[in-house]
């Protein structure tokens, strides 16, 4: 399902200060109170993965599918081979706000630690702090790609997000370019069908398409689509695409217009994108379908 953003309330900026915790800090996000396991996480006395099952995984789930990070199964209390994967793509993401986090795929004291300043409180989704600033090179941008987590942010005319979709990119041998793109076209249910069916013999494009072209205008070569193979989110194993679940498209393609620019990058930090404290772009453009 889409992690959109519940609360209408601006966002923080993506550059605003996350309060940094000490390893006897206690839990403040609420979606942790009431669990031992993670408690004893928090203290240093284990680490939370693979094999491991409770409330407190459900927790932890629940979370990272609240941030938009592709745990295909939601969360079902059972700590697997997705869970991991999950864990490590927030790991990635947390890496430029919490440089003591490791990408390890387990759950220890200090992707706890970030994980409750950074996910959103219960109920709620997306996030309101270490986001990427919708802008590149000075250019507006409707949608940010971030490669090295896995994760597509979904930003409407104003800068405010909009939701966020767990994806899959291009693998070593055939990387998703990273620059400014635009959207060029747009594929239905029947139309993105067809197209899987001829190139791939099946329904390989999900139920949309979203063909992008070069900032000038020139082909790419990429698309954002959906997905035949759910489980593959938050990996390197498309052919350049960025694929996305089947219902998360569907809500980006209802949100995209022709000539809406898409920025795609490796980290929420990354360079191009605006800087510190600059405040979201005001540019008109076509509102949000």
């Amino acid at each position: 399902m889409p992690r959109r953003v519940s609360s209408l309330r601006r966002p923080m900026s993506s550059n605003s200060p996350v309060p940094p915790p000490t390893a006897a800090s206690a839990l403040r996000n609420k979606r942790f109170s009431g669990q031992p396991s993670l408690v004893d996480v928090l203290s240093g006395k284990g680490t939370i993965g693979p094999g491991a099952r409770g409330t407190g995984v459900r927790a932890l789930q629940e979370a990272l599918l609240a941030m938009g990070f592709s745990l295909p199964g939601g969360a079902d209390g059972a700590f697997g081979k997705q869970s991991a994967k999950a864990v490590r793509n927030f790991q990635v993401h947390a890496q430029s706000a919490f440089p003591n986090v490791k990408a390890t795929g387990g759950v220890d004291a200090a992707t706890l630690q970030a994980l409750d300043a950074l996910a959103p409180a219960p109920k709620q989704t997306g996030q309101s702090q270490n986001l990427p600033v919708p802008r590149y090179d000075g250019t507006p941008v409707r949608v940010v790609v971030v490669k090295n987590e896995h994760r597509t942010f979904l930003f409407d005319a104003q800068g405010q997000l909009q939701g966020i979709f767990g994806n899959a990119v291009g693998a070593n041998s055939s990387p998703t370019d990273k620059g400014l793109k635009q959207v060029s076209g747009k594929l239905g249910r029947a139309e993105a069908y067809a197209l899987g069916q001829k190139l791939w013999g099946g329904p390989v494009y999900g139920p949309r398409l979203i063909d992008l072209s070069w900032a000038d205008g020139s082909r790419s070569g990429e698309e954002l689509h959906g997905t035949n193979a759910p489980d593959k989110l938050g990996e390197d194993v498309s052919h350049g695409c960025i694929r996305h679940g089947n219902t998360d498209i569907i809500a980006l393609y209802d949100a995209l217009q022709l000539k809406d620019s898409v920025a795609i990058v490796d980290t929420v930090k990354d360079p191009r994108l605006g800087s510190p404290g600059m405040p979201p772009p005001q540019t008109p453009s076509p509102s949000v379908a």
